[in-house]
């Protein structure tokens, strides 16, 4: 057993006491904590200003395993009253009115510190209970806590953890609950301690609340501990209930579907708590709570309502014996999901858990929990005057009324819906979190050194073109000094004789090697010169052999004094020394000629033209991520990686790159590297919508689904803050007043149903029968936008770096650019999916809608060929009549005929149809055939006008009669 640590405790002066009542003149300060009185201060004259010196010292003993152990030191304050002592009258004792109260949290003497000065806040006491509080009041009281040693060794702190549990409220609770005195509701958990033991937080005194206004935030926190005098003072300082969005929690209920129930419950009969316990973990306890969490990830919360004893002291014993055999009324139990503080950094959990009624067969199937806190471990609660089941004077067996009672209150939890708001914290992290720089480092580590590049292309004739200009600006330079000695001589002066020649070069060369300059010319060739030798000669390395390295220099002296002597012709010739030509084609056109090899299944062309692109610029990332793209997309995912790693390599902080690099590990099945790449991505930028997204997907492929659904949480906070930024520009800019919004714009209308899927989920999002009503009816007054959503983002991503090859995205894509009417863009999705081997779910469709696409661009070939696939894919009315409008509108007439006939006799009521058959005979001078069709036209309605006056037109045009008699 450890020895007891005292506690000294010293009360120093009070500030502004004359805030809380003018008239104050004598005071007492009382210090209790844990329940225990530790003593008063003598009484205590207040100045005029509202001070008043105590200098009253007291103290308590600590000790692991004392009434004051260090469950108690975490969880409870030191409490202090201050006590108004009114002026003693004759024959009176003197009148002591409590006054005020304050707290000090005494958690910092469990964080390294060994003395704390604080200025508590003194929180007045009401005059009566329903009077409030003064909340002018300012004043304070110093205090100072000490000890001799630390109470925690610096590695019993660093090796343990602090978790602190909120308990706000019980919300939806049965209407049999009612606000009676006598009524105690209460919640209890357990948790991991030291060994094997176990301790249970117990959370009394919840506050039943009618309907009314809903719990506001930011609200405080309270203490654990008893109605105190002064209701404030049960606040924490500093620590508050902040609340957040329904779809950021981590427990049930955050559903769109659900918000409607919440928003209800919040204001409707609830019971409140807002109550925080905390509890610190040493090493074996945290090591037991990690164990526990994996091995079970739901841990039970029981709630149940008890009644305050009325007996006398003497006999409570004897009664409470009795009545721990009694069932337990309005017992229930939530599951709360502990398994996402097992998540890398999560530090916090907070969110709404539906209450059942307690049946112990379920709560061990869920939590492995044998027993009941409240039924089986009561003598653990210390739960004082509070106890279970009915009166005193019951007996101990349950009669009928009793068992009926509780058949009745095992479903109203249920019934009622009742479900409880829990925050769980933790000081630091169960997992923690990769930092940044170890992320950058792993990512280094991971991306292999690559050989070299090949020299680019044209690179040899560069370096000459570079070394004809040194020489001419050598050239031009040493003029010019020559000039400057000996003047410029004229054409008219005649020829210099060879002495003055000789005389006047030995006069140049003494001048420029005297001066430096003619080391700084050669220092100017000697540059061009060695790119010579590595771009043309593409020598790199030492010579083997001294005979070669001589070889080699009588080779390169030849070269150079070759084309010294063309850039010098060229000099004194007068041509002009323009600049060197730039390439023929740009990044820009290479990119271009790469796609259009592409399209023409010309792949070895087409990689040639993206190398090239490379080799132009090697530093360009958009280089490597298109020809990575292009591996990606042929199935070559390991020149892709390369690719990618290269783009890293350029800029580690590319987030598109490393992205990439997570997507291409996958597909490799190198899923620790995946993991590495996108974390690093989330570190990297944590406001990307992508990087959390495919994070998710990732997690979900690995089936670890907590960590993907707080990925993908993350993600849609992110859109929805984004979409709210978005609208509240659009409203700004219009300069209007807040209008309803669109659900594409609306964060709190983002779907959680097919629209917000997966990209391996949205292939099937539109089934044959909601095709073929939007193929009915083409034309519907302007349809909405879709909704857009998380993967709708990420799907565009995965798309332009061919990421994805499901047929079924780009034919889901294509149909919500036709209904929004952008029809280019829909046929670029739509001829994607066609040039896929696979086919698409629903091609019908695509082939239905690229082929109406293409008629109406009177690209009428086309339209045949799709209509055609269409035909031998699923033949029906409305392929055959593609077939028969694109043949008519060729000129091949008979082909038309045949595909209208064909239509015809699939469905005889098509009113377009039996129009282009009435067209068809009229070209053939087929009158009434002509007017037989036209009748069945106008008979069946057709509503396409554009092809009535056709019809008349042709009428005219061939000079026969009205069609319509």
């Amino acid at each position: 057993m450890s020895q007891p640590i005292p506690v000294q405790i010293t009360v120093g002066n009070a500030q502004d006491l004359k805030t809380l009542k003018s008239s104050l003149l004598l005071t007492v300060v009382r210090v209790e904590y844990n329940g225990a009185g530790l003593g008063e201060s003598s009484k205590t004259n207040v100045l005029p200003d509202g001070t008043a010196e105590y200098d009253f010292s007291t103290s308590f003993e600590y000790s692991p395993d004392g009434p004051n152990s260090l469950d108690v030191l975490v969880q409870k304050p030191l409490l202090l009253t201050l006590l108004e002592v009114a002026a003693k009258e004759k024959k009176k004792t003197e009148k002591v009115t409590p006054l005020a109260q304050a707290v000090v949290d005494l958690l910092p003497l469990l964080q390294g510190v060994r003395s704390l000065k604080v200025l508590a806040p003194l929180y007045a006491v009401p005059a009566f209970p329903s009077a409030m509080p003064h909340p002018e009041a300012t004043a304070g009281l110093e205090v100072i806590v000490s000890t001799k040693e630390l109470l925690l060794s610096a590695t019993q702190f660093s090796s343990g953890n602090l978790l602190s549990i909120t308990l706000e409220a019980a919300y939806s609770v049965p209407e049999a609950f009612t606000p009676d005195a006598q009524q105690n509701y209460m919640a209890c958990l357990q948790i991991p301690a030291a060994g094997e033991k176990e301790l249970p937080l117990l959370f009394k005194n919840g506050i039943l609340k009618a309907d009314g206004e809903k719990e506001p935030f930011p609200r405080p926190k309270n203490w654990p501990l008893g109605p105190l005098l002064a209701p404030d003072a049960l606040n924490i300082p500093n620590s508050f209930i902040v609340g957040g969005p329904y779809e950021d929690e981590d427990g049930e209920l955050t559903k769109s579907e659900d918000r409607a129930f919440r928003i209800q419950a919040e204001s409707s009969r609830r019971v409140v708590w807002d109550t925080e316990i905390r509890c610190f973990l040493d090493a074996a306890a945290v090591a037991t709570l990690q164990s526990r969490i994996a091995e079970c990830r739901h841990w039970p919360v029981e709630l149940c309502r008890m009644s305050m004893s009325s007996g006398g002291k003497g006999k409570a014993s004897k009664l409470d014996k009795r009545d721990e055999d009694k069932q337990i009324a309005f017992h229930g139990v939530a599951y709360v999901n502990m398994l996402h503080l097992l998540c890398p950094g999560v530090k916090q959990i907070r969110g709404a858990f539906r209450v059942f009624n307690y049946q112990d067969s379920e709560v061990f199937e869920k939590t492995r929990v044998q027993y009941s806190i409240f039924r089986d471990r009561r003598s653990q609660l210390s739960l004082g005057k509070e106890r279970l089941g009915t009166s005193p004077g019951s007996k101990a067996a349950p009669n009928k009324t009793q068992k009926e009672e509780k058949d009745s209150n095992a479903t109203q939890y249920s019934e009622a819906g009742t479900f409880l708001v829990m925050e769980i914290n933790l000081d630091r992290p169960l997992v923690p979190k990769r930092l940044r720089e170890e992320l950058v480092q792993r990512v280094k580590e991971l991306i292999p050194p690559h050989p070299a590049l090949p020299p680019r292309t044209e690179g040899a004739k560069k370096v000459v073109e570079d070394y004809h200009k040194r020489v001419t600006s050598v050239a031009v330079a040493i003029l010019r000094e020559y000039h400057e000695l000996f003047g410029k001589q004229l054409p008219d002066q005649g020829m210099m004789d060879h002495k003055t020649m000789e005389e006047q070069k030995r006069q140049l060369n003494y001048e420029l090697n005297t001066s430096g300059k003619y080391f700084a010319f050669k220092e100017q060739l000697k540059y061009s010169v060695v790119k010579i030798v590595r771009e043309k000669y593409l020598k790199t390395t030492a010579f083997e052999t001294k005979e070669k390295l001589q070889e080699f220099l009588s080779e390169l002296y030849v070269y150079l004094v070759d084309h010294m002597h063309m850039a010098l012709n060229k000099l004194l010739s007068g041509e002009d020394v323009s600049p060197a030509p730039p390439p023929y084609t740009t990044r820009k056109q290479l990119l271009l000629f790469a796609r259009e090899a592409e399209a023409n299944k010309d792949l070895n062309l087409a990689s040639l033209f993206y190398k090239q692109r490379i080799a132009r610029d090697q530093r360009s990332i958009q280089s490597w991520l298109a020809y990575g793209a292009f591996c990606l997309l042929h199935e070559d995912a390991t020149k892709a990686q390369e690719c990618f790693q290269q783009a890293v390599c350029l800029d580690p902080q590319h987030i598109q790159s490393l992205l990439l690099c997570g997507i291409v590990a996958v597909k490799l099945q190198h899923y620790e590297e995946a993991e590495i790449f996108f974390e690093d991505a989330c570190c990297l930028e944590p406001s990307s919508i992508i990087a959390w997204t495919l994070a998710g997907l990732f997690y979900e492929l690995q089936n670890n689904y907590i960590q993907a659904e707080r990925s993908f949480r993350e993600a849609k906070k992110l859109l929805r803050a984004e979409l709210e930024e978005e609208r509240r520009l659009l409203e700004a800019a219009e300069g209007e007043e807040k209008k309803p919004s669109s659900p594409s714009t609306d964060p709190e209308k983002i779907p959680d149903s097919s629209a917000d899927k997966p990209p391996e989920a949205v292939e099937g999002v539109t089934s044959n029968e909601e095709a073929t009503a939007v193929q009915e009816v083409p034309e519907a007054a302007e349809p909405q936008p879709p909704p857009c959503t998380i993967f709708m983002k990420t799907v565009e991503f995965l798309m332009k770096f061919n990421a994805v090859r499901n047929p079924n995205v780009w034919a889901q894509k294509g149909h919500l650019f036709y209904l929004q009417k952008d029809f280019d863009k829909a046929k670029d999705c739509y001829e994607r999916v066609i040039s896929f081997v696979e086919d698409a779910a629903d091609m019908h469709f695509v082939y239905l809608r690229l082929g109406s696409i293409y008629l109406d661009e009177k690209e009428y070939g086309r339209a045949k060929h799709i209509y055609l696939l269409a035909c031998d894919n699923s033949a029906s009315c409305l392929t055959w009549l593609g077939v028969g409008i694109a043949c008519y509108r060729l000129e091949e007439m008979l082909e038309a005929e045949d595909a209208l006939s064909e239509a015809n006799a699939l469905n005889n009521t098509n009113a377009e149809v039996w129009g282009y058959l009435a067209l068809i005979c009229l070209q053939g001078g087929r009158q009434l055939e002509a007017e037989q069709c036209y009748k069945y036209t106008v008979k069946l309605g057709l509503q396409n006008d554009a092809l009535l006056q056709e019809i008349r037109a042709a009428q005219h045009r061939f000079g026969f009669g009205d069609p319509s008699l």
